[in-house]
């Protein structure tokens, strides 16, 4: 790769997307670039080796794309996981800003521009995020349950809430400047794993940077039967999830420096509540009290809650835990 490709251009928006067998979908996403009213931007769309006719849907785009006058290039790669593609088209990056949006959802024709102005606007800022809205692919109508609870969004410190779901992750709503996010990766390269690609591009940059919320919907979300984060799991792989999500975050935890005890016994507390969940949903009663037990000691429940917790494991018959207990779960998460 020429070093001409590495050089940054001022004002220019570098839009990076992984792509798996988008055929069907792909064409709403480059729609929804093609019709953003920013003058400068570059799309990078990574084929993760589609087996479908993803390729050929995406050079189909090429002559608007230059009509446009927007950038566009196509990364062909072996089919891995989507943040191996990720890592095929950033070295090709060149604009002051970065954004990652999915391949099936849609940025409003202001999305980009807003984020730029409000960076522009506000220099002492180095990212800014947007809200999203989800809708039925098929049918285009909006939905009024989300995936993630949005959160605080007056604040600006986003690491802990984004580790612990307490606030958003949807790719396409943040905007990055581009050399600070190469500060945190100087190889251009992130962290390779099958749970995504958004932990790696987030959390380390959260560490190191405040994130204020432009609170207007500029992102929709797709809501589409057999997308990657809606395909049902069988135990094993859900466990091997949960696994890979817990390494992920401890080489996110080094890359950040963590070493201070508070901050890192709340990542084991964040570790000891996830495999409570997984143990609890598989009926594996044994880890899920080990887990419970972790939890307690990292100051994730007092005594009184481990004790009705345990209860609720070994002394409840298969009827109410089927029905009450979800109940019952979703009552003490809320006074969480």
């Amino acid at each position: 790769m020429d070093q001409k490709q590495y050089e940054y251009n001022a004002g220019r928006v570098s839009i990076v997307t992984p792509v798996y067998n988008g055929e069907t979908h792909l064409a709403k996403m480059l729609d929804s670039v093609l019709a953003q009213t920013y003058p400068d931007v570059e799309m990078i769309l990574v084929d993760d080796g589609s087996a479908d006719g993803t390729v050929r849907a995406a050079q189909n785009y090429s002559e608007k794309f230059e009509a446009k006058g927007y950038g566009y290039r196509i990364v062909r790669a072996e089919h891995k996981n989507a943040s191996a593609a990720i890592n095929q088209g950033l070295p090709f990056v060149s604009g002051e800003y970065l954004i990652w949006p999915d391949s099936d959802d849609y940025l409003e024709p202001e999305s980009i521009r807003r984020r730029v102005d409000f960076l522009r606007q506000h220099p002492q800022y180095a990212c800014v995020r947007s809200l999203s809205y989800y809708f039925d692919e098929e049918t285009g109508t909006r939905s009024e349950k989300a995936d993630e609870q949005r959160g605080d969004l007056k604040k600006l410190d986003l690491f802990w809430d984004i580790l612990e779901s307490k606030t958003f992750v949807c790719c396409g709503c943040y905007m990055l400047r581009t050399k600070a996010f190469f500060e945190v990766y100087p190889k251009r390269r992130i962290p390779e794993y099958d749970v995504g690609q958004n932990f790696q591009m987030l959390l380390p940059f959260m560490y190191r940077h405040q994130c204020p919320t432009i609170e207007e919907e500029l992102y929709g979300v797709a809501v589409r039967e057999g997308s990657h984060s809606r395909t049902v799991l069988t135990q094993a792989q859900e466990e091997k999830k949960y696994r890979d999500y817990e390494k992920l975050v401890d080489e996110i935890a080094e890359n950040c420096g963590i070493t201070d005890r508070e901050s890192r016994e709340r990542i084991l507390c964040w570790k000891a509540r996830r495999r409570y969940q997984i143990a609890l949903k598989y009926g594996r009663k044994k880890a899920a009290a080990n887990a419970l037990v972790w939890l307690h000691r990292c100051g994730g429940f007092r005594v009184s809650e481990a004790l009705k917790e345990i209860i609720w494991l070994y002394c409840v018959n298969s009827w109410v835990e089927e029905k009450i207990y979800p109940i019952y779960q979703k009552i003490t998460s809320r006074k969480g």
